[in-house]
């Protein structure tokens, strides 16, 4: 499913127009982007949480030539699904 679709989606599901469900879908992605942003997490009850952390630095090596080369340390966005969204899937 892509954004187009998600949109649509949403629209349906909640009796929007498609530009009131472009507008919530934008305004949660801004919201959740600003919060990881200021290193918070953001948890949806039953959904899941998205949280940052820090990826140490780390050495690797280049597939091609196999050289080892560093790898720098990086924050990186996770999400770790909730109860019932990981019973619905499986």
């Amino acid at each position: 499913m892509n954004k187009a679709q998600l949109i649509d989606a949403m629209a349906a599901g909640a009796g929007l127009t498609k530009a009131d469900a472009k507008k919530a879908l934008d305004a949660f992605v801004s919201a959740t982007t600003d919060a990881l942003k200021g290193g918070d997490r953001v948890a949806l009850i039953g959904f899941g949480s998205f949280s940052v952390t820090e990826r140490s630095a780390r050495t690797g090596r280049n597939p091609q030539t196999g050289k080892e080369i560093q790898i720098a340390a990086k924050k990186v966005v996770k999400f770790k699904a909730g109860a019932e969204l990981a019973d619905s899937v499986s």
